[in-house]
């Protein structure tokens, strides 16, 4: 076997992501009053919630903005320098700040915390120094001090930036989770792209049309409904009444339940075997609340009704799965 000596740069590069992964770990025994203080300011706020930052910090205040704003806490990015020429009208006394600063003493950032003030708008600080001018003028800091930036010259912003950007995503998730905020909310604020394709499409736009449904009588016959189940390849069969409106639904689970549990199999009809009042959706839903809708009842398709409760279609959970929605 060759050995190939590692090169300089890839030493180095290992070394840049062993101290940016153990500057997210200090961060870990930090975690307590004052990041729950943090996290009660944020879930209060009937504003929105603001972040602002220079430089590197900016950037990163960027991102926060953005996660906040797709997880359910509205949020916007005011840059400092501009917000002390007019800018600063967007705030409002229902707002929250969020400020990063690593030293805590930048200037920019100083000029805009007056007006904070004076709106009566809570402040919550992010910072590398505990005892610097933006953590005493914080109703609630976090700490995001490193012991040093990866950079070799220890003077870009790599360390301290990555660690402001985890404890961002810290405050996002628990504002999620704290919000109660679900799949399907995600989806609708990411219409475009594969995370929002459940929002792209509608029932009608992904069910089983009428045509090719699989529709049986309740006072049939059970053993000749098979061959219709069969045909139609959806384990399953929509259940009519004489007027044919739907009464029930044959499933699979139903067929194996009317072979192990009906000695006259040759009497049996389809009321007695199948599953009474199915789980239903309307036409116009979105094709990620019929998804939901079956995560929830462990089920793998729901029946389509119009007005008068004749069955229209059917979902079916492949559909949902060709579709991108699943």
């Amino acid at each position: 076997m060759v050995y190939c000596k590692e090169s300089a740069f890839l030493i180095l590069a290992k070394d840049v992501l062993k101290i940016e992964a153990e500057a997210i770990e200090n961060l870990i025994p930090r975690l307590g009053e004052n990041f729950e203080n943090a996290l009660n300011i944020l879930y209060a706020c009937k504003g929105r919630v603001i972040v602002t930052g220079m430089g590197k910090s900016g950037l990163i205040g960027q991102k926060i903005a953005a996660t906040l704003s797709s997880t359910g806490t509205p949020s916007y990015f005011l840059h400092p320098a501009d917000s002390t020429h007019g800018d600063s009208g967007v705030l409002t006394r229902d707002d929250v700040v969020i400020a990063i600063s690593n030293s805590g003493e930048t200037s920019e950032l100083l000029h805009l915390l007056p007006i904070v003030k004076r709106l009566g708008i809570k402040l919550v600080g992010m910072t590398g120094k505990m005892d610097s001018t933006l953590s005493h003028l914080s109703d609630a800091v976090l700490d995001i001090s490193v012991e040093k930036e990866a950079c070799p010259l220890g003077k870009a912003p790599t360390a301290s930036t990555t660690a402001t950007l985890a404890m961002g995503d810290a405050l996002a998730v628990c504002l999620l989770q704290k919000r109660g905020f679900t799949k399907e909310d995600f989806l609708f604020f990411h219409p475009s792209g594969a995370l929002g394709r459940g929002f792209l499409y509608t029932v009608e736009e992904v069910m089983i049309a009428r045509e090719n449904l699989p529709l049986v009588r309740e006072d049939e016959l059970f053993k000749n409904t098979l061959e219709e189940i069969s045909a139609k390849k959806l384990g399953s069969a929509i259940v009519v009444d004489k007027d044919g409106k739907t009464a029930g639904i044959l499933t699979d689970g139903d067929i194996r339940r009317a072979v192990l549990h009906y000695k006259d199999m040759d009497n049996l009809v389809v009321s007695e075997a199948m599953t009474r009042n199915p789980k239903t959706i309307k036409v116009n839903a979105l094709a990620a609340q019929a998804l939901h809708l079956m995560e929830a009842n462990s089920i793998t398709s729901l029946v389509v009704n119009d007005e008068q409760m004749h069955p229209i279609g059917m979902v079916h959970i492949h559909d949902l799965l060709k579709m991108g929605v699943a």
